[in-house]
């Protein structure tokens, strides 16, 4: 049996793992001359939707991903706390329907970032407690809007050109539905089980 500290190691290196691809891959990016940059998500476009499956791990330069590492290493960190296969559901999730939203409404152009991720596992985190209301639930709502609480207004459209603010709101909306799906469903108290009963 693996011990708590074990398992937190290996979440961590999972989330490392994901950032160190995104490096190579930007590596790769600046080696081609943003060979990997036309894999954005193009909105409305046929070429633009396999962008949805590449987007999230692409960036605009070194700047780009520099400023996305910390975010996503701190919250895709902390999703992990909550288990290694709600971190995958929540990242495929916050994958398709983030793209997905962000292909349906996106401004003409071409999106690519970890943002989506971002925003992603920043709503999973807001969502799970306000809809499971456990102990670790609320603890980790808490200290997310305390380190990253003002990342809620990067989903609105108040953004210099170039930012894809709808991004953000599509990968927020996804980690939203992925918190609902990933709450249990909670028995009824035993006093609703008897009006129940009653009523039939």
């Amino acid at each position: 049996m693996k011990n708590k500290r074990q398992i937190l190691v290996e979440q961590a290196k999972i989330v490392l793992i994901i950032l160190a691809i995104m490096w190579g891959l930007e590596i790769f990016d600046w080696m081609t001359g943003g060979l990997l940059d036309s894999f954005g998500i193009r909105p409305r476009t046929s070429v633009g939707l396999r962008g949805v499956l590449f987007a999230p791990f692409l960036h605009f330069g070194f700047g780009h991903l520099i400023a996305n590492s910390i975010p996503f290493l701190v919250l895709g960190f902390f999703v992990m706390l909550r288990g290694t296969r709600n971190f995958a559901i929540v990242t495929l999730t916050t994958v398709l329907i983030g793209g997905l939203g962000t292909w349906l409404i996106g401004n003409p152009g071409n999106h690519l970032g970890a943002s989506i991720l971002i925003f992603g596992y920043f709503g999973y985190l807001l969502f799970s407690g306000l809809f499971e209301r456990s102990p670790q639930a609320i603890g980790l709502m808490l200290v997310v809007i305390l380190l990253y609480g003002s990342l809620i207004w990067g989903v609105f459209p108040i953004w210099a050109r170039g930012i894809s603010w709808e991004g953000h709101l599509s990968g927020f909306i996804a980690g939203g539905l992925a918190a609902r799906w990933l709450t249990p469903v909670l028995s009824p108290p035993i006093d609703d089980i008897s009006d129940q009963i009653e009523i039939l």
